[in-house]
């Protein structure tokens, strides 16, 4: 008996020892305090893409351009925090409301698949991590971000997000990119209804197209747009062309 309740003891311990360790590691690194002066090269979701892309034999190629936060149009901007992370500007990383609804959807659904990430969450996983959804996964995006919202300012890390989010299924990261693939035009001059539809595809920019046919894209658009209109973003009588 006391040799099995040795045993125990040491498995814990060794487990204790094993998860802080890995919880140390994750305050250490990433350096994203880095972030604050130097803008990312490759993401960890980019150079998964570029691994897909070869076992699939694409020639597809990452394609982005960097651009300030200043260059970017105000509607796109607020298009975004309203499709992706309305309450961006107030929380501290993360949407404890909408957590708890979509943890009650996986109990209901008997399925691991919790979305309502913020816009922070986002920024974490793209930056460092791999699409998996697994618990350990979900550890360390919540510690990297976290550690983003210490570190950065929020004016940084919404320029770091639209600089390297996923716009398109063929290597097209970033707002200046794709705003020149779908509408041939600079990010600053995109327009509130452009804007609505580029936010619109963001849950799955690989699957809908801004400007595709798509009743979802076309409902959701819709919707961002009316919000827009809502809040005297956007005058009702506005004319993009």
């Amino acid at each position: 008996m006391k040799k099995k309740r040795s045993l125990t003891k040491k498995i814990f311990l060794f487990s204790f020892i094993t998860l802080a360790g890995f919880l140390a590691f994750q305050f250490i690194y990433p350096d994203v305090s880095s972030l604050k002066k130097n803008n990312p090269d490759k993401t960890a979701l980019m150079e998964y893409r570029e691994d897909e892309w070869q076992r699939e034999g694409k020639k597809y190629r990452i394609v982005r351009k960097w651009i300030p936060y200043n260059a970017i149009s105000p509607y796109l901007i607020k298009a975004v925090l309203i499709a992706e992370d309305d309450k961006f500007w107030g929380h501290e990383g993360f949407d404890y409301e909408a957590i708890q609804k979509a943890v009650e959807k996986d109990i209901k659904a008997k399925k691991f698949k919790r979305g309502a990430s913020t816009i922070s969450q986002q920024l974490a996983k793209n930056l460092y991590l791999s699409p998996s959804k697994n618990p350990v996964r979900k550890i360390r995006e919540a510690i990297i971000t976290w550690r983003l919202e210490k570190a950065l300012s929020k004016k940084r890390i919404l320029e770091i997000y639209l600089n390297i989010v996923e716009w398109g299924d063929a290597g097209i990261f970033g707002i200046e990119t794709a705003s020149e693939h779908y509408y041939g035009k600079h990010a600053s001059a995109l327009g509130p209804e452009e804007s609505a539809r580029l936010a619109a595809v963001l849950p799955n920019p690989r699957k809908f197209n801004p400007l595709g046919n798509s009743k979802y894209v076309a409902h959701r658009a819709n919707l961002i747009y009316s919000i827009m209109v809502q809040r005297g973003i956007v005058d009702e009588d506005f004319n993009e062309k």
